[in-house]
């Protein structure tokens, strides 16, 4: 392990690096859950969903961390899980079968993309500005996701968002917020984890000893399960390939591979997890990881597999090589007989960890020149469009076209490369797909 992941070069070692991956699967293990309640709805049998979604991370995971070497969790997406069910099978009225055949296809072409260069090429192509814009936007949209997971954000009708209010367990996500705050500053080793770790055992009263109207926030729901293998290589590739079903493999494309270039870039950007040439350590591997990731989700019955924005808690917590992630897709495993284990981790235990995670990816905020108007407003408006509009890739993509537009109109056409002008096109192309 130690000349393989070459631990002492990333100034970390296998007990650093143990932490950290099971800080990242703590932080990432909420989908084993929320994603075969999603796809459920699109009339998967949630057993079946949640077996593959075990399946997906594992080897995801691990994949990313032996070939890749990088400690970042991969996984079925948010948003993604979403657009599968809500927009291509209640939508479009597609089958999942034929969804999951388009998840399949759109996989093949990450692969082509990745083996043939082109999404190294993309990477390259993002001026630095939008690379830091794009990591302190994740970091926003970290922290949003904590916040709302907690409940200390709420929707508002009059205001849009607003402040929830301050419950028994609003409270205690404080209190673990202020308690992983203090172990941070004061540089404690696995502050995150024992944060997450305590949190969940200050939030076992709640229901049952404080006065709610919700059940309890911690409840018992047994030990084991048995996998249910039931939508491994259910995919229907032929119908799959049908023209009225070509849209949904674009959306499925285009949506991950932003979602996962950012990230990439985003998390490199923030835990200097560069190469010489200040590019993200390792990307083309990492980018064909991710692209067999989501091969992988077609054949064993789930939504497309892509980074995992939550891996800067482990990195955050050490993680530096790829040990980490193969640890934290190691943990996956036993979840395949002891999923019910994963629902006594409550929302408020991790959400303290996704808030202070915030604090660290917007440290490249300040290498953006702001004097510069011409790229400080493209960079700004992908930084506040991601946590804006909830979406990764809205953010990349209105940060693209503004910075195209403000190039030519101060007559600066020429700086802008080709593959970046056809990364403009591909966006304004997706712009027009959601509209319809």
């Amino acid at each position: 392990m130690e000349s393989y992941f070459e631990l002492k070069k990333n100034n970390t070692n296998v007990r650093t690096e143990v932490l950290a991956g099971l800080t990242s699967f703590l932080a990432t293990a909420y989908i084993v859950v929320v994603n075969p309640s999603i796809l459920s709805q699109a009339g998967m049998p949630f057993s079946g969903a949640l077996t593959a979604t075990v399946l997906v991370s594992f080897f995801s995971s691990v994949m990313m961390g032996i070939y890749a070497r990088n400690p970042i969790i991969v996984a079925p997406g948010m948003g993604l899980n979403a657009f599968f069910t809500f927009s291509a099978v209640m939508g479009m009225g597609i089958t999942w079968q034929v969804a999951l055949g388009a998840v399949f296809w759109s996989g093949i072409i990450f692969l082509l993309l990745s083996v043939f260069n082109v999404r190294t090429l993309i990477v390259k192509a993002i001026p630095r500005p939008l690379r830091y814009a794009i990591a302190s936007g994740i970091g926003l949209f970290i922290t949003l996701i904590g916040f709302a997971n907690a409940g200390f954000i709420v929707s508002n009708p009059a205001t849009t968002v607003g402040l929830g209010p301050l419950s028994p367990s609003v409270l205690t996500f404080l209190g673990g917020l202020f308690l992983m705050a203090i172990l941070i500053t004061r540089n404690v080793t696995g502050a995150i984890l024992i944060g997450i770790v305590l949190t969940t055992l200050a939030a076992y009263p709640l229901g049952r000893w404080w006065a709610m109207e919700a059940d309890p926030v911690i409840s018992w729901q047994g030990l084991f399960s048995t996998p249910d293998f039931s939508l491994v290589l259910q995919l229907d590739l032929i119908n799959s390939l049908q023209f009225a079903v070509f849209p949904v493999i674009f959306a499925f494309v285009f949506t991950d591979l932003f979602d996962s270039l950012s990230t990439f870039v985003g998390l490199a950007e923030a835990a200097n997890l560069t190469d010489e040439h200040g590019e993200p350590r390792n990307v083309a591997r990492s980018l064909t990881a991710d692209a067999m990731s989501t091969t992988i989700a077609g054949l064993l019955g789930s939504s497309p597999g892509t980074a995992y924005v939550e891996s800067a808690v482990g990195i955050e917590a050490g993680g530096r090589s790829g040990l980490t992630a193969v640890v934290g897709g190691l943990l996956f495993l036993p979840f395949l007989f002891l999923a019910p284990l994963l629902s006594m981790i409550p929302a408020i235990a991790t959400a303290p960890a996704l808030v202070l995670v915030g604090a660290f990816m917007v440290r490249p905020v300040v290498k953006i020149n702001w004097l510069k108007m011409d790229e400080a407003i493209p960079a700004f408006l992908a930084m506040v469009l991601i946590p804006f509009t909830y979406s990764i890739s809205q953010g990349i993509i209105w940060g693209f076209l503004s910075w195209a537009v403000l190039k030519v109109a101060t007559g600066n056409a020429r700086t802008i490369s080709p593959t970046l002008w056809v990364i403009v096109a591909f966006s304004v192309l997706a712009l027009v797909m959601q509209s319809h």
